[in-house]
């Protein structure tokens, strides 16, 4: 099976809020991912709009041609952009105005009431919802006791393992959760720190269908083009040893 690829955009848009210009365009960057064979465009509306703007969303959602993945805080606010949008995949993220990008996966056993009911919520509206999390069994059986349809999983402990013995255990905590959600009937995702260097170990795993990169994209793009950082990124996960 070849996983899917989900470029995320946002930082494209990170460059751009820098000097508040028209350019880079992250709707742009899409178009160029898509060409370059990407299945997925993932952006994140952060409640403080520090990169991706509700325009970003608007036109991608009218021009994207593959799925649109948003992911959000699982907000009230949040929801009812949703709603009014209608991205083909919500994935459900924690958020603090201070990180600089999303540090851990959603609590989802802390707080399985609150999230259960914005999944309804957003089931109702016809979208398919996903709940990114660490690897950790007691979050993926929440995951599956609140009715989420898929989970992506925070690789970031994996990516910034110190050694190789470290990498490891990270590794195999990140297959027994997509082992157990796939058994639970749930589809797998992974993201968050994957890069050119470590993105083969996780495209070996079998039961996760999907691959959410985009700050080792769009870092490459600055030296090599959009169309060529995506292109071999796919060319890293079709072949992964």
């Amino acid at each position: 099976m070849t996983q899917r690829l989900g470029v995320n955009v946002d930082h494209v848009a990170t460059l751009r809020q820098a000097r508040r210009t028209p350019y880079p365009d992250p709707v742009t960057a899409a178009a160029l991912a898509e060409l370059a064979g990407a299945r997925q465009i993932t952006i994140h509306l952060r409640e403080d709009r520090r990169h991706i703007q509700d325009r970003d969303l608007r036109i991608l959602r009218e021009t994207c041609q593959t799925l649109l993945n948003l992911e959000m805080a699982a907000t009230a606010e949040m929801v009812k952009i949703a709603y009014e949008y209608k991205p083909d995949v919500v994935t459900l993220v924690p958020e603090r105005r201070e990180e600089l990008t999303t540090e851990g996966g959603l609590d989802v056993t802390g707080q399985r009431e609150a999230v259960a009911k914005i999944i309804k919520n957003l089931k109702d509206g016809e979208i398919i919802v996903s709940l990114f999390i660490d690897p950790d069994l007691d979050q993926v059986r929440a995951a599956h006791k609140v009715d989420a349809n898929r989970i992506e999983l925070h690789t970031g402990r994996y990516c910034e393992a110190r050694n190789e013995r470290e990498r490891a255990r990270e590794l195999g905590r990140i297959v027994d959760a997509a082992k157990s959600a796939a058994k639970l009937g749930m589809s797998v995702a992974a993201g968050h720190g994957l890069n050119y260097d470590n993105v083969q170990p996780i495209a070996r795993i079998q039961e996760i269908d999907e691959l959410n990169i985009g700050h080792a994209i769009v870092a490459r793009a600055v030296l090599v083009g959009f169309e060529r950082a995506v292109r071999e990124m796919l060319e890293l996960m079709r072949d992964p040893g």
